[in-house]
């Protein structure tokens, strides 16, 4: 019946992409509390498709938070129950001047369907439950039992998640949990990423005086904040990019040469990156090449500096404070804990005589990683390639999704990250959109997949 179910996918493609465009309409911003009701109308709007298509059981359920949707299909004991992951949060629109057509208002251009939300994650999530549909509508029998987890917080740092799959371990138990929330390395390459990196991050705050001081009277005497915050910045790091905090690389493991060769086998063009971001040349963490350095190892970067005078023109004030926002992507086996605690230490020691220091911990989400050998892995490869007609590449994706690690150690069971976006299609940023080649493609790909599982 895989065939009919794939004709049943295009037979009502138009149908689905106005049903996909309802859904993006949705103004689901989980970061802005202006948002609240849109989110939780994102919330029900999931629920209620969970039911058009068939689930026994569709329910929203609570968090500390933001509510997360629940559903399932159980029919056969004998066989294997996949856990899908997905978001229905999105992030915020600005610069909205940049944007082409409304973010909330879908369009479709060039075979592409432009939107926030189109490609992280509403439209990925969308596939998932199109093909849910497809698969209990042409079968008497689905090859596999499906759990659904959407949640509405997974765009700032999935907080309340973790408490609640951890309350409610036996109600996700499964085989095997699967998320589409990723990106294929470039066009029409299937992409398995088997491991994501973790989060850490900061906010310094350096106080001078009480208030801003005149630089004539005071300049040279008193210790300038902004002048303090670059130098404990500047110790972070040396000129060839090994990070210079305390048991900051401890706990890595080297990568193996097995791993060294998938990665360097992912298809890199170095020029066209370079000319695409127009910056003269890469640099980076000294023995490990542009792929390594950016997907399997770690990184502490300065995502923003303020402090003093802003404004058009000069004020000669020396300013009484300066912040500086520190993140870390983590690699298996740092603890964001540990890495927290150890930049806070060097913050410490680092600062100047004449100023106070303050620093204050952000979000934090732990590494993961899973063999690429796994059987639910290479199967995910058989599926798309079944599909793509291309060689599967295998990769660990630079970001964080912070609950995949905790799902695979609350529930103990193997993540698959089959992605279906590309790097170019602009996710938190303006003119947010996704390839509808990938929507055709990547769904037939998920029903391969599922019904792979099944043998």
């Amino acid at each position: 019946m895989k065939d009919q179910v794939i004709q049943f996918l295009h037979d009502n493609r138009d149908k689905h992409l106005k049903q996909l465009e309802e859904f993006l309409k949705i103004p689901s911003i989980s970061s802005l509390s202006e948002h609240k009701e849109d989110v939780l109308n994102a919330a029900k709007w999931v629920e209620q498709e969970l039911h058009q298509i068939g689930f026994e059981q569709a329910r929203i359920m609570e968090t500390e938070g933001l509510p997360v949707v629940y559903g399932e299909y159980i029919q056969n004991p004998e066989a294997p129950t996949v856990l899908i992951y997905g978001h229905y949060d999105v992030q915020p629109v600005d610069p909205l001047h940049l944007w082409e057509s409304e973010p909330f208002a879908p369009e479709i251009r060039d075979n592409k369907i432009f939107a926030r939300g189109a490609t992280d994650d509403k439209g990925q999530v969308f596939m998932h439950l199109k093909v849910m549909e497809a698969i209990l509508s042409m079968e008497k029998t689905s090859p596999v039992n499906f759990k659904v987890l959407i949640e509405g917080e997974e765009e700032v740092g999935s907080p309340n998640l973790p408490a609640f799959a951890q309350n409610h371990a036996d109600l996700l138990k499964a085989d095997l949990a699967v998320v589409s929330d990723s990106a294929l390395v470039e066009k029409g390459k299937p992409t398995i990423t088997y491991g994501l990196r973790g989060l850490a991050g900061i906010q310094i705050d350096v106080k001078g005086a009480n208030s801003d001081l005149h630089s004539g009277e005071y300049g040279g005497g008193v210790m300038n904040p902004i002048h303090a915050l670059v130098e404990i910045v500047s110790s972070f790091k040396d000129k060839e990019q090994k990070v210079l905090v305390d048991g900051f690389y401890d706990d890595i493991p080297e990568l193996s040469e097995e791993e060294r060769e998938a990665l360097a086998a992912v298809p890199f063009d170095e020029e066209k990156l370079k000319n695409s971001l127009e910056v003269p040349s890469f640099n980076g963490e000294k023995g490990y090449t542009y792929t390594e350095r950016t997907s399997a190892r770690p990184t502490l970067e300065v995502n923003g500096m303020f402090g003093g005078f802003q404004g058009e023109g000069i004020k000669t004030v020396l300013p009484n404070e300066a912040t500086a926002k520190i993140t870390c992507r983590l690699v298996p086996d740092q603890d964001p804990e540990k890495i927290v605690q150890a930049l806070t230490d060097h913050v410490h020691a680092q600062t100047p005589k004449g100023v106070t220091v303050e620093v204050t911990p952000f979000d934090k989400g732990k590494p993961y990683v899973t063999p690429f050998d796994h059987p639910v892995i290479q199967k995910a490869a058989e599926a798309y390639e079944a599909v793509y007609k291309s060689e599967t590449a295998y990769i660990r994706g630079g970001g964080s999704i912070p609950i995949v690690a905790e799902l695979d150690e609350i529930l103990n069971i193997p993540v698959v990250l089959m992605g279906f976006g590309l790097p170019d299609e602009n996710l938190h940023a303006p003119n947010e959109h996704f390839h509808l080649e990938n929507f055709d493609q990547g769904m037939q790909t998920l029903v391969n997949y599922f019904y792979l599982l099944k043998n």
